[in-house]
């Protein structure tokens, strides 16, 4: 069976997208390679995410901020799918990716950006979990292999228009 790689962007490339990755790690093993990248990374990944992910039994190791340029070279794996998950990342302008692969913009709210005591930036960290993971299980339920592009594109997009969705940038 063939595995899919799939990259999620975000600017800082420490909290949402860090999520997904580790998400698509653990949920979609065997079938998926899961990344994350950011236009301008941040020095680290944020410990809110990486103690989300801890809570619920989801891979921390080897998650890291990184640059998406690690991932537009002649060396970097082929994309199949690459996921926008915050809105500047969408409105920016990507690099050319590799192989073409399938996008679309998934936007969700900045847990990051949450202000309050550490409890209730804790909160907006798994409400962020929360709704990537559904996303994510709806992606995993699509009939990749008899699906026309078309019509996975579509999808892709529906997904992102899913609770939690944040501003109305739309990626190609």
């Amino acid at each position: 069976m063939r595995v899919f790689n799939v990259l999620f962007l975000c600017t800082g490339n420490s909290a949402r997208s860090i999520l997904a990755e580790s998400i698509l790690r653990k949920d979609g093993a065997g079938r998926f390679q899961a990344f994350s990248a950011g236009s301008h990374p941040k020095p680290s990944v944020n410990p809110l995410a990486l103690s989300e992910l801890s809570a619920r039994g989801y891979p921390i190791a080897g998650l890291r901020s990184k640059s998406w340029d690690e991932f537009a070279g002649v060396n970097a794996p082929k994309m199949d799918f690459v996921f926008t998950v915050c809105d500047s990342a969408a409105g920016e302008a990507c690099p050319v990716w590799p192989g073409q692969p399938m996008t679309a913009h998934w936007g969700i709210e900045d847990p990051a950006a949450a202000t309050g005591t550490e409890l209730e930036k804790a909160s907006h960290f798994a409400e962020a979990f929360r709704l990537l993971k559904n996303r994510i299980s709806v992606f995993l339920s699509l009939p990749l292999a008899s699906i026309d592009k078309l019509a996975l594109g579509s999808r892709l997009r529906e997904i992102g228009r899913m609770e939690g969705a944040s501003g109305k940038v739309s990626a190609s």
